[in-house]
């Protein structure tokens, strides 16, 4: 009797996993499924998991298509930034956005970055820079002080490393529902072609 019971729960967890949820969705779009990564779905809220960096034009171009992304799910999808750097980009942009996040200034910060290295065409990567930034969000003396000791160091080096468990080759890629990926390169580095593709993927999965 005992083994019965065993079995019948062992079939039911099958039957409830999150792998049978994605065999049952077919999700439009062009995207890449990531075999080692688990597809994620609770019925009710997606995770989208951005990486971009700070000097991206394609991630710059890409922040205006965001809101309107957001604004056809609401309530439906858990954006979560996670900001890398390339080649001789600085690592401070991303420890002060990660420093404004916990001050719940994360998009103000994200906003402003962007708008310093490609319309003030500032240096992002000096942290005096940084401080005027932190000063004009409302982030105080706290946030100086954290920068410049590097206390979000270290969680820049976990998004290099998460890049590079997912596979990231560019910016910007979304990481869709735990193992859909799918980034600009398709589409001629075309934002507007790319928001359109995001959301068809979404609408498959959220239907």
């Amino acid at each position: 009797m005992l083994k019965k019971m065993f079995l019948v729960l062992a079939l039911l967890a099958v039957a409830f996993s999150p792998l049978r949820v994605e065999a049952e969705i077919f999700i439009k779009g062009v995207y890449t499924k990531l075999p080692v990564h688990q597809f994620k779905f609770d019925g009710k809220t997606v995770e989208v998991i951005e990486f971009m960096s700070f000097y991206c034009d394609g991630c710059y171009s890409f922040e205006r298509a965001i809101p309107a992304i957001k604004g056809n799910f609401p309530k439906k999808i858990k954006w979560k930034t996670v900001p890398i750097y390339w080649g001789k980009g600085s690592p401070k942009p991303g420890e002060a956005y990660f420093l404004a996040e916990e001050a719940g200034k994360g998009e103000k910060m994200k906003e402003a970055l962007f708008r310093a290295h490609f319309v003030e065409k500032k240096n992002i990567g000096d942290v005096k820079v940084l401080e005027e930034i932190g000063q004009k969000i409302g982030l105080g003396t706290d946030f100086s002080k954290r920068l410049r000791a590097g206390d979000k160091a270290k969680d820049v080096q976990k998004a290099l490393d998460m890049a590079g468990a997912y596979g990231i080759e560019e910016t910007p890629t979304l990481i869709i529902a735990g193992n859909i990926m799918t980034n600009l390169h398709p589409f001629n580095h075309n934002t507007d072609a790319f928001r359109e593709n995001v959301m068809m993927i979404l609408k498959s999965i959220l239907k």
